[in-house]
């Protein structure tokens, strides 16, 4: 309920935070308190606790980025939203600048902010309980410290540690055209466990390999148990680079795909190029080879870490990931927008498959056809699932039963 939610205004303009508290309440917020300081919200903040924080950015003696690294030092986690006159640009950078620091963001929004815009917070908002994160995978709260080793290698063994699917979609057809396999981790005494909670302290650990093998077992079942129900859904599995300096990894794979019965054009490994360890040697050696064995390439989250140009032209991939950074909001964002349009283009131009991560909205949806994009994944479409469940989502798929082949992959020269 919106109002079990305590809101704070901070925008050193009184006229502005008599505005927006207006806007807030009329939209069904319960306490919506307003100061006209940084250091006043600090100690406000820290003394009464609020779950969200709706502020400027542009404010005399503490600006917005300090107040973000200051809630930061001092541990204090409402969640943000961005009301500014300040350029889009900027709005989006600190907005990035919070993500960075492990907060959740509602929105950013330029001034004069519209009873719309609020109310489109609202309704987001509304659809969690005060003091859960966003989405899934903004959770934090690192569970490392109850995580030894041996309990992460026992849960790789037993499957407790498993592959959940996010569906891909054709914005052509509509329908599921592909499984992108994310780590989800069913903890006898925990629960379920995102990845936040676990994954730095299993690559820690040195259980990268371990993880890919665990991931790509899960997801030959799961296409084995798709083909029986009648339907070819092919598979992307995330592949962090630096395993690449493993030069029997291509032949690994592909044993343990072909032994499986499932072809490897079926098979998409994502490139995390999250860590930049591997020799550059390796990684085109890496890359090469698994293509030459029939495999697809992903670019996954392009636009954002090491993903670059050079490595695009340079890498045999049969498919464009357009990191959520660029796709979230961009219907409504000029800068977002001329990003996005230049990635679909420049994916198309090379001959790839462009996939959009992170859609949450029709409007974005719909911005993502317009513009020629192929495909999309976010949660607009679905949450990443169980295989039980993603099978009722293929059930109320049109024709089914009716085993289709998969989105042709467009030839890539080697």
């Amino acid at each position: 309920m919106l109002s079990d939610y305590k809101v704070l205004v901070l925008d050193d303009h009184a006229l502005q935070c008599l505005q927006l508290k207006d806007l807030l309440e009329e939209a069904g917020f319960g306490r919506v308190d307003t100061v006209e300081s940084a250091p006043e919200a600090l100690a406000r903040i820290r003394d009464e606790g609020y779950h969200l924080v709706l502020m400027d950015v542009s404010m005399p003696g503490m600006d917005g980025a300090q107040f973000i690294h200051e809630l930061a030092r001092l541990n204090l986690r409402p969640i943000l939203a961005i009301a500014t006159a300040c350029s889009r640009r900027m709005a989006n950078s600190i907005g990035l600048m919070a993500k960075e620091n492990g907060f959740a963001m509602l929105g950013s929004f330029v001034k004069p902010v519209t009873r719309e815009q609020i109310a489109c917070l609202a309704d987001r908002l509304g659809r969690r309980t005060p003091g859960a994160g966003l989405a899934p995978q903004d959770e934090a709260g690192d569970a490392g410290s109850l995580l030894d080793r041996q309990s992460v290698v026992a849960a790789l063994r037993d499957g407790s540690i498993q592959a959940w699917f996010q569906p891909k979609k054709s914005l052509a057809s509509g329908a599921i055209v592909g499984a992108e396999a994310l780590v989800r981790w069913q903890h006898r005494g925990l629960g379920l466990m995102m990845p936040g909670s676990f994954l730095r302290t299993l690559r820690e650990y040195g259980l990268d390999h371990e993880l890919l093998m665990r991931m790509l077992e899960d997801s030959l079942a799961a296409c084995r148990a798709w083909r029986r129900l009648g339907h070819r859904i092919p598979v992307s599995v995330n592949l962090p680079v630096s395993l690449l300096d493993r030069p029997q990894l291509p032949d690994e794979l592909y044993e343990q795909v072909t032994h499986s019965g499932i072809p490897a054009e079926d098979v998409t490994f994502e490139l995390l190029e999250d860590d930049m360890t591997v020799a550059p040697g390796n990684y085109y050696m890496g890359a090469s080879r698994l293509r030459l064995k029939g495999f697809g390439l992903s670019q996954d989250d392009f636009g954002k870490g090491y993903s670059s140009m050079y490595s695009l032209i340079s890498t045999p991939f049969t498919e464009l990931k357009i990191d959520r950074a660029f796709v979230h909001g961009a219907a409504g964002d000029e800068v977002r927008a001329a990003a996005l349009v230049s990635s679909v283009q420049l994916g198309r131009q090379l001959g790839l498959q462009v996939t959009a991560e992170g859609v949450e909205t029709l409007d974005d949806l719909q911005f993502l056809r317009r513009i020629g994009c192929d495909c999309v994944q976010g949660f607009l479409i679905s949450a990443a699932v169980d295989l039980a469940a993603f099978n009722a989502l293929l059930a109320n798929e049109p024709g089914h039963g009716a085993m289709r082949d998969p989105v042709p992959r467009q030839a890539i020269p080697y």
